[in-house]
């Protein structure tokens, strides 16, 4: 028997949804959705990164269902969302509105925090009705609107063409990624953990990652690769905080410096010494306090709605 994608003891085990559903998209895509907390509490929206689901955000799942009500989702081709033959921007978009419909209530506010790809799924939604009629506030969690295969630092020499074509070709890799041995460990870490990192969030992450399907893996890499969508930032008018780690190299922190730059409405940057790229599991406690200070300051319950209706 093949050992499940995620861990399964400790902080980072992915606690039992409250119930399941799957979502249909616009093309037909079937997303594999989680709702956790109690119904009628404020909603938060989880959006993982690529080679990732819905077990990413076991840390903020705990921490936050008690008092929210949180609803994460596979993108499609990750986790227990099957791979789907289209693959682009427009069609995380598609899939986050389905999600947002699907789950919350006619007017229905939520905080969306969307870590890595998760983030550039709200970047591609963010001119969407669905998006703005359910958007309250956002986080951005290591994530970059555009150029990152030229600005990742996996590869550790000097910018310029070189660099990117190297990037580009480990990013974009075929090969399978096997079994999470010492050595597995060891690149993953370098790859997109600080140097810092305890060994059990190293594994938590390594468990997620190793279990993410090839080909999924691959078709979201050229994704990636080609990325534009600083349109995006300029669309996303709603309070929006970034959370970056200095360590991250595989969206370094002028990604996030542009990013603030460019957005409406920033709420704050937050830049986490030592920290790299996967920031809900490096600094959990932190990421969480976010989510939850946007709540509170920018989400309104669907019992408010109806007294002030």
């Amino acid at each position: 028997m093949s050992r499940p994608a995620h861990v399964t003891s400790g902080p980072y085990a992915p606690p039992a949804p409250a119930r399941t559903l799957t979502v249909t998209s616009a093309d037909g895509a079937r997303l594999h959705v989680e709702v956790h907390g109690p119904d009628g509490a404020p909603a938060v929206v989880l959006a993982h990164g690529w080679t990732c689901s819905t077990a990413f955000w076991a840390a903020q799942i705990r921490a936050l269902s008690g008092t929210h009500r949180v609803i994460a989702y596979d993108q499609r081709g990750h986790g227990r969302s099957p791979v789907s033959e289209a693959c682009g921007t427009d069609a995380l978009a598609d899939d986050l509105e389905a999600v947002l419909e699907a789950t919350l209530a006619p007017g229905e506010r939520a905080v969306i925090a969307g870590h890595s790809m998760g983030g550039m799924t709200v970047m591609a939604a963010a001119g969407r009705k669905k998006f703005r009629e359910h958007a309250a506030a956002v986080l951005l969690c290591s994530t970059g609107s555009s150029r990152l295969v030229a600005e990742s630092t996996v590869v550790p020499i000097r910018a310029g063409r070189l660099r990117t074509w190297l990037t580009g070709r480990v990013l974009g890799s075929r090969a399978p990624l096997g079994p999470v041995t010492p050595l597995a460990l060891r690149i993953l870490k370098y790859g997109t953990m600080g140097p810092g990192s305890a060994p059990h969030m190293v594994e938590a992450c390594a468990r997620i990652v190793h279990g993410c399907p090839r080909r999924a893996r691959y078709v979201w890499s050229q994704v990636l690769h080609l990325l534009d969508l600083d349109h995006g930032v300029r669309e996303l008018r709603v309070p929006t905080e970034i959370v970056t780690g200095t360590a991250d190299r595989l969206t370094p922190p002028v990604h996030a410096r542009s990013l603030a730059a460019a957005l409406p409405d920033c709420a704050g940057l937050t830049e986490l010494p030592g920290i790299g790229h996967m920031t809900p599991v490096e600094a959990p406690d932190l990421v969480t306090t976010r989510i939850r200070a946007l709540a509170a300051a920018h989400v309104t319950t669907p019992a408010t709605l109806e007294e002030s209706a």
